[in-house]
């Protein structure tokens, strides 16, 4: 009698396996391709910030449980700690605000500018300012892409996502090239670890002519980039170029990061300052 061994490609224990990898990596990038071409997403704007900031409505209730909590009991210290980080979602709610509502305007300017080829919020899929990103575009109906990464801390895509672009990644560096390749343009608010990789990350591409378009970055929240990156000194010590202070544009204003988007993407439309090749 005639045997039917399992073909390899539904082998799920090798294809689990360190042996293939490689194949897992491929998958990860051409799946996401046939995706984007099969969705009509060829330009992206993407917004990186922290995981933990809180919209102002969270923020202020969590205030509130905190401080009703440690009043029956003001000698815990876990009580104090959760008023502490209550205190701080408080003052950084601001931005989680911002980037939802800078999302929502710039969608609806793609949506009524661009409709043949528009340009479609993208963040990394999860909650705090990624999610405010995602949040923003989905008050108008507008579409957006979720890039999102399997990790022990983060349970999967935010609600915001549309599920035919909602992605979950294996390798970073793997979901970094969708973020990166699509993009034409960076807001990136105040974030930790992985938005500062991300951002001086960005910065060396453009540096090193690896990006040959212009990429306009944006920096929203003046006073926290003020405090944890110094540009300037970095150009004074000459570890970078003085002309690349002006890689960045820094503001605390949702009309400016606006305008100075929208100009810059119009022109990119007309192609006479972003060049679509690189």
């Amino acid at each position: 009698m005639a045997q039917f061994p399992q073909k390899a490609y539904k082998n799920n224990s090798f294809l689990n396996s360190p042996a293939a990898r490689n194949i897992r990596i491929l998958c990860e990038y051409e799946e996401a391709e046939q995706r984007f071409a099969a969705e009509g997403i060829e330009n992206t704007i993407v917004f990186f910030g922290s995981a933990r900031t809180k919209s102002g409505e969270e923020a202020k209730q969590m205030l509130v449980d905190a401080e009703a909590a440690l009043k029956s009991n003001p000698e815990d210290a876990a009580l104090q700690s959760d008023l502490n980080i209550a205190q701080i979602a408080n003052r950084t709610c601001e931005y989680y605000d911002a980037a939802r509502e800078l999302s929502k305007r710039l969608t609806q300017w793609s949506m009524d500018s661009h409709g043949a080829n528009p340009f479609y919020i993208c963040s990394g899929g999860g909650p705090g300012i990624m999610e405010a990103a995602n949040r923003g575009a989905h008050d108008i109906g507008g579409r957006s892409v979720g890039l999102g990464i399997s990790l022990p801390f983060e349970a999967g895509v935010n609600d915001y996502v549309n599920p035919e672009l909602a992605f979950e990644f294996h390798y970073f560096f793997t979901r970094k090239w969708w973020f990166m390749y699509l993009c034409k343009a960076f807001v990136i608010f105040p974030g930790g670890f992985g938005t500062m990789d991300e951002l001086f990350e960005s910065l060396t591409l453009i540096q090193c002519g690896k990006i040959k378009r212009r990429l306009p970055i944006i920096l929203f929240g003046k006073k926290y980039w003020d405090a944890v990156i110094n540009v300037e000194a970095m150009a004074e010590y000459g570890t970078i170029s003085p002309g690349d202070v002006d890689l960045v544009f820094t503001t605390d204003s949702v009309d400016d990061a606006y305008t100075y988007l929208v100009d810059a993407l119009n022109d990119w439309k007309v192609g006479s300052v972003l060049s679509p090749e690189g």
